[in-house]
């Protein structure tokens, strides 16, 4: 129950003719006249609008003189010492940036003018709400953040693997993690949302109704970073050696294609490998098979950005593939681990205003106080203004300027000169044509803190993803909404947010009403402007729809015991090589076992340590000898029954048939539960695990409903 503060006459001061009220800690409040505490600066001055930054013109720039914004983004990113305030769990590998073709007709950046251009690049993917010690497999938004350190400097492509955000002025990204973060009377609970903290911010902020179709849906719990899509979120600009500019959005497409996993498997993921997607990628890596993606942008002209239907400027929308389709210009491949990983994945630091010549900024206000924050963040959190001289954050190309001292400083100006101008012919100069120049726009408009009009459309975007997936998906966010829902305490939270979902999809709304036991439907939300009801399906939006198609990239797990028909398990493993994918086997102990020909098998896990949510696919090959022992292990029953749970292909021998019985799918078996054909057609059965779920299976299993396990 939330605690109220009771405020009597012998709290209240009267100073310079002004009542105060004394707080439960001592402190002094002013209070509005509804009886509510004033919000003041940290300097105690009076706040007008706390939801918007001073910008000029509602679609402008932000302004250096806003106090405001200054000290509250600034006491939020030191929040933390030394562990990112967000983002905190990370992992990172090292690569490099292929490009395909010159742009030189959009852009002057060095990197993009010579076809086959190599550029070095340091990639981190992270959790965002999580701390450093929390699990890989949470339901949390992933950051991809690119570095590549280009011949004119380092540029820090700093995104999400979701193309919208929460929020659409960067004045509420401290109010956004506050309410997502672990409450902090009891720190708890942590990495996740489902608490009253979020859904209450949430519930209150209509902009962000787009982004939580996106996090609800399985893009929050992706199967590995190689199969999962990064974006720069915002619209940036292109700028040639004409200064013409293009606007442009980026996207990373994995060339593995997209894939998530189930819920119920995430919780159980978690509890048996925390660290399932750092060891994914180091393994990935270290076998030489390198993740890759494909970096694709959407350029468009002022003309495309007037004619839109939603503002281009809008960090809540994004611009559908179907009618802006992205153009590939290059791509990303990791090649290499950290050789230590706090020098590297650790210290590294990503700040968005980091570009070369030729890439330039929109006035996306979240863009823009993200340009103003990041610096600060990196001061802190490394300790001073040197966190360049750390070789991870130091340019690779050559570089000079007249910084110097601090602390860290590794390196000083050399000689008598350490400022411009001199006249003494030493030192670094300027050059007006090789230098940096921002895009000259004209801005015009009030100074003020304003929203523009062209951003009210909160729910439109947030339908339009939810009709472009297939039904397991839309299954998966209802479920999810439900799950999270009813981790909120409070009554009033639950029944404001269904209230937005009626704006969304009304039978959406209906489900996670019905399974949270609601007795009567809200009214639906008010709306600054109603649901548009024309915006078609875009299947660029489903994971399902873009799934790879092929096992290439993703493991299948094998349990074997002993007697297992020796030629039959070569012939797999060679189908699966040949597929370009990769096996692990599980037997009763991590030894291994002796094949029908008399050989040692090694084996990669026992039962108990291997669980078959760790693969995309399962085998059971085992011999009638062994089947007693076998089906008397619990493990082994949970092996193959969660497997077919979580919707996934099975193929069995004859004799592992008393071990399907005894996991409860005997009777249910279907396309996707398979008994393992000759030699010959092995390759098709691999060929067939392309298709990764068999989501017909889903309704009977109830994969994903809301009674799963508390989150972690």
């Amino acid at each position: 129950m939330a605690r109220k503060s009771k405020i009597t006459q012998s709290d209240t001061v009267t100073i310079h003719a002004q009542k105060l009220h004394r707080g439960e800690g001592g402190e002094l409040h002013q209070f509005a006249e509804d009886g509510q505490p004033i919000l003041t600066t940290a300097q105690g001055g009076p706040v007008a609008d706390d939801q918007n930054s001073l910008r000029i013109g509602a679609r402008g720039p932000l302004v250096v003189d806003d106090f405001h914004f200054r000290e509250k983004i600034f006491h939020f990113d030191h929040e933390r010492i030394p562990e990112r305030v967000v983002h905190a769990r990370g992992y990172g590998a090292h690569g490099f940036f292929e490009t395909y073709e010159s742009l030189a007709a959009y852009t002057k950046a060095d990197l993009f003018q010579r076809p086959g251009e190599k550029t070095p690049a340091f990639v981190r993917f992270s959790t965002v709400a999580g701390n450093k010690g929390s699990a890989d497999l949470a339901r949390d938004v992933r950051g991809f953040a690119v570095k590549l350190y280009t011949q004119e400097g380092n540029w820090d492509l700093v995104g999400n693997n979701i193309p919208v955000f929460f929020i659409q002025d960067a004045i509420k990204f401290p109010d956004l993690i506050h309410a997502a973060k672990q409450e902090p009377d009891r720190a708890f609970p942590q990495a996740q949302t489902a608490h009253d903290n979020f859904w209450d911010f949430i519930s209150l902020t209509p902009e962000s109704m787009n982004m939580v179709m996106w996090i609800m849906s399985d893009r929050t719990i992706p199967r590995s970073f190689r199969f999962m899509e990064g974006f720069g979120v915002h619209t940036f600009r292109f700028v040639n050696a004409k200064d013409d500019s293009t606007f442009v959005k980026f996207h990373w497409k994995p060339k593995l294609g997209l894939q998530s996993v189930a819920w119920n498997e995430a919780v159980k993921i978690n509890g048996a490998d925390p660290d399932f997607h750092r060891r994914d990628l180091w393994q990935s890596i270290e076998s030489g098979n390198f993740p890759e993606w494909e970096l694709q942008v959407q350029l468009f002209d002022q003309d495309f950005a007037d004619n839109f239907d939603f503002d281009v400027l809008d960090p809540t929308k994004i611009i559908p593939e179907e009618i802006l389709p992205p153009q590939p210009i290059g791509r990303l491949v990791l090649d290499r681990m950290p050789d230590n990983f706090f020098a590297e994945t650790e210290q590294v630091a990503f700040m968005t205003q980091n570009v070369p010549p030729g890439i330039d900024f929109s006035n996306d206000p979240l863009l823009q106080g993200r340009n103003f924050s990041y610096l600060d963040t990196q001061l802190k959190r490394l300790g001073g203004p040197n966190f360049t001289h750390l070789p991870i954050n130091a340019p690779k190309c050559p570089f000079a300027h007249f910084q110097q001292d601090g602390h860290m400083a590794m390196r000083n100006p050399a000689g008598r000169v350490n400022y411009q101008p001199n006249s003494f012919g030493e030192g670094p100069r300027e050059s007006p044509v090789k230098g940096y120049r921002h895009f000259p726009a004209e801005e015009q408009g009030a100074k003020a803190r304003l929203r523009p009009e062209s951003f009210a459309d909160h729910y439109s975007q947030a339908r339009q993803f939810y009709i472009s997936q297939t039904p397991p998906e839309q299954r998966h966010i209802a479920a999810a909404l439900t799950f999270e829902l009813s981790k909120v305490q409070t009554p009033a939270v639950r029944e404001r947010m269904v209230a937005h979902l009626m704006n969304i999809d009304e039978t959406l709304a209906s489900t996670v009403a019905q399974k949270l036991g609601f007795q009567t439907m809200p009214e639906p939300a008010d709306a600054a402007m109603p649901t548009r009801q024309d915006l078609g399906a875009s299947p660029a939006l489903s994971i399902v729809e873009r799934g790879p198609k092929r096992f290439e990239g993703r493991k299948l797990g094998i349990l074997v015991t002993d007697g297992v028909d020796a030629k039959l398990l070569n012939g797999l493993t060679a189908a699966i090589t040949r597929e370009k994918a990769i096996y692990e086997l599980i037997a009763p102990k991590v030894a291994g076992v002796t094949a029908s020909d008399g050989t040692w098998i090694e084996a990669h896990h026992m039962i108990d340590g291997g669980p078959s949510v760790l693969f995309d696919a399962v085998a059971l090959l085992t011999s009638s000898a062994a089947m007693d022992d076998v089906v008397s292990e619990a493990a082994a029953r949970d092996f193959v029954a969660d497997a077919f749970q979580h919707c996934k292909f099975i193929g069995y021998d004859q004799s592992a048939l008393p071990l399907l019985e005894k996991a409860g799918i005997a009777d249910a078996l279907d396309e996707g539960v398979r008994a393992l054909p000759g030699d010959e057609g092995l390759a098709a059965f691999v060929a067939e695990l392309g298709k990764l779920r068999v989501w017909g299976r889903e309704p009977s299993v109830k994969l994903g409903k809301a009674s799963t396990p508390v989150e972690e």
